[in-house]
């Protein structure tokens, strides 16, 4: 298995583009650094811009020094916080890219809803779009606890977790959302993250370029457990 892992980028040797002025804008407007502004311009905003960016650039450049599969089948993303909405926006508008979702703390939330008029959504509209978008190819784990952020200009991390998992839910995906009681920290992704990758892959075949999934017939309504912290 071959990992890639990418940081945001830094747009502060970038001053007068148009990427700059956005970011300063959203930094004065809700008074974040540029940095943190940055991040949530590239991982919150719904649009195909860094799902291309992965695909084309990223991937690109690893696929040209090691023996990369095309197939979705054999590809997964994670992410952590903002990361995870980034993960879910490139999973959502890259039909072919991965076919495994594992979501921390997910930031399914109004953070880049109306920035712009060319992106009016947010990460908030996520479970609608589950439920009213065609249904993709994919497995997915999602984490979140109880104590997860309450932010009164972006909303509610938990409700906005069991939002997510009461879509996938309804239409019958594949999937697993683990609720404890943690805060915005990755401690419980990470101590369950064996547990993760094993529900993910466990039936992977090398033979295969892709694969229906459904949930486990035993659990129609797909697993949701409880986790201490």
């Amino acid at each position: 298995m071959i990992c890639v892992f990418t940081d945001p980028g830094d747009i502060a040797d970038a001053p007068g583009t148009p990427t700059f002025k956005f970011v300063r804008g959203h930094a004065d407007r809700w008074e974040r650094s540029m940095k943190d502004a940055m991040r949530s311009t590239e991982y919150d905003t719904v649009s195909v811009r860094y799902a291309r960016y992965l695909r084309e650039e990223i991937l690109a450049d690893v696929g040209a020094k090691y023996n990369l599969r095309k197939d979705a089948y054999s590809h997964a993303i994670t992410g952590c916080r903002q990361a995870a909405s980034a993960a879910l926006t490139r999973r959502g508008r890259c039909r072919s890219t991965s076919r495994g979702l594992i979501t921390w703390i997910g930031s399914f939330t109004s953070i880049q809803w109306k920035e712009t008029a060319e992106n009016p959504e947010g990460g908030q509209d996520y479970p609608d779009k589950i439920l009213r978008e065609d249904k993709r190819k994919v497995r997915a784990w999602l984490q979140d606890g109880s104590n997860d952020l309450e932010n009164p200009n972006w909303g509610d991390w938990p409700a906005a977790n069991i939002r997510m998992a009461n879509a996938l839910k309804t239409r019958e995906y594949d999937f697993h959302f683990s609720f404890g009681k943690g805060t915005h920290n990755p401690g419980q992704g990470a101590a369950e993250c064996p547990t993760e990758m094993i529900w993910l892959w466990r039936d992977h075949d090398a033979g295969k370029t892709e694969q229906e999934y459904a949930p486990d017939p035993r659990r129609r309504t797909g697993h949701i457990s409880g986790w201490g912290l």
